[in-house]
């Protein structure tokens, strides 16, 4: 049996979570505002990611972080709050199984921009895969 990358693994790990992540929350934003939901949800993100630093000592001398880090690392930030607000507000306006799909297109963004931006190179083949992923995606949001 080849081995399995270990990139790998922590994306398959990433994917099952984020379908768990989906279900339980389209059920918690039910009764409460979905900003509001957000919060707390990235309050709890916000606490076990600080145990966990803490516990593996991965927190650097902030000084010796540079500009240019500090400044991706805050529009990355900030890119995925205004994900996560928009992401719950879909959850509670929509089926869970056809706003997730459509929250996966980031899938194919990131594939053009990683190309575009980048300079990543993907195949004729991986190119297909994006054609075929974005026609997949389309048909599950589809009503």
């Amino acid at each position: 049996m080849p081995e399995i990358a270990p990139w790998l693994i922590w994306a398959i790990l990433s994917a099952i979570f984020a379908a768990i992540t989906a279900i339980f929350a389209k059920i918690g934003v039910q009764n409460i505002d979905s900003t509001a939901a957000t919060f707390i949800r990235t309050v709890i993100i916000g606490v076990i990611l600080l145990g966990i630093v803490l516990a593996r000592g991965a927190m650097p001398p902030l000084n010796s972080v540079s500009a240019k880090t500090y400044a991706f690392l805050i529009l990355s930030g900030l890119a995925t709050g205004a994900s996560w607000v928009c992401y719950f507000r879909a959850l509670q306006l929509g089926d869970a199984a056809r706003v997730a799909p459509i929250d996966k297109f980031s899938v194919i963004l990131v594939a053009i921009m990683g190309a575009a931006f980048l300079g990543e190179r993907l195949s004729p083949l991986n190119w297909v895969g994006v054609v075929v992923t974005s026609i997949g995606l389309l048909l599950v949001a589809m009503t």
